[in-house]
């Protein structure tokens, strides 16, 4: 049986590291904390991070590249990257030498061992952000985060998949009643910020309706919002559009500080 692994490893404004793997394909998207900690994750998932064939990285921003630097040199793998994040993180990662800085392009379709990756394009204040989707033949998982607003362009990357870990940042009435200077909330809420809840929920039951099968909501702010607010949130909207968020789906929030388990994708979920 054909198996699309994944594990959200660190998941939300303080951090974000994900696996996503098959038996012959091991990858690891952002690693936003410290290498130990990605390492130790890595292990609770029962993945070797020896056996780990590339990172790839979503964006520049420090929540999502603090470990990578030192994650690559240690396990000699390849970092892959827009050539606009790339301009924006090599400063920060240390040095890496030029056979393992691999520059992918959105929209283009690549492989890494039996995995068919396409990086996006998303809207976010960063140099040249992307989400990712990946396929082996059976089962299709996509991560979209960071993510400024629900359109058409991006979204197009992720319907049909049968999981996705999705964003669900903010609270827009806890973000604007909230501490942050006034600034730092226009730029969550602008088209190059965040997802807040409601969209989170408007996507998902876009995604819902194309056949997913699982969303995982991700990225949550430690500020502006709490896991049981954005279930809530998406739970509604998902129920004015006439889905069962207890039987249509597998609907959950992805954990801050550990893993939020090992899940697996086979041809049989369809």
């Amino acid at each position: 049986l054909l198996e699309l692994r994944f594990a959200p490893l660190f998941s939300g404004s303080s951090g974000n590291a994900i696996y996503v793997g098959t038996d012959r394909t091991n990858l690891l998207i952002d690693a936003g904390v410290s290498g130990s900690r990605v390492l130790d994750e890595l292990k609770t998932v029962g993945v070797n991070p020896s056996d780990l064939d590339g990172i790839l990285v979503t964006h520049e921003h420090s929540d999502h590249i603090k470990g990578v630097g030192v994650l690559a040199r240690k396990l000699r793998v390849p970092i892959y990257a827009t050539e606009g994040t790339w301009a924006g993180m090599e400063a920060k990662l240390g040095k890496i030498s030029l056979n393992q800085q691999a520059i992918i392009q959105t929209e283009s379709p690549f492989y890494i061992g039996d995995l068919d990756i396409t990086a996006f394009p998303t809207p976010h204040d960063a140099l040249e952000p992307c989400g990712f989707a990946f396929s082996n033949g059976c089962a299709r998982f996509a991560i979209a985060t960071d993510i400024g607003y629900a359109r058409e362009g991006w979204m197009k990357y992720i319907l049909g998949a049968d999981a996705v870990l999705l964003e669900a940042n903010y609270d827009p009435d806890m973000l604007t009643a909230g501490s942050y200077p006034f600034e730092l909330k226009k730029r969550i809420l602008s088209r190059k910020g965040h997802l807040s809840n409601d969209d989170a929920g408007a996507v998902a039951a876009k995604l819902v309706q194309s056949g997913a099968k699982q969303i995982i909501l991700g990225h949550l702010s430690k500020e502006n919002n709490f896991p049981e607010l954005a279930l809530r949130t998406v739970e509604l909207i998902l129920r004015q559009n006439g889905i069962d968020p207890e039987s249509d789906l597998d609907l959950r929030v992805a954990l801050r500080d550990e893993t939020t388990g090992l899940f697996a994708l086979s041809s049989e979920m369809r």
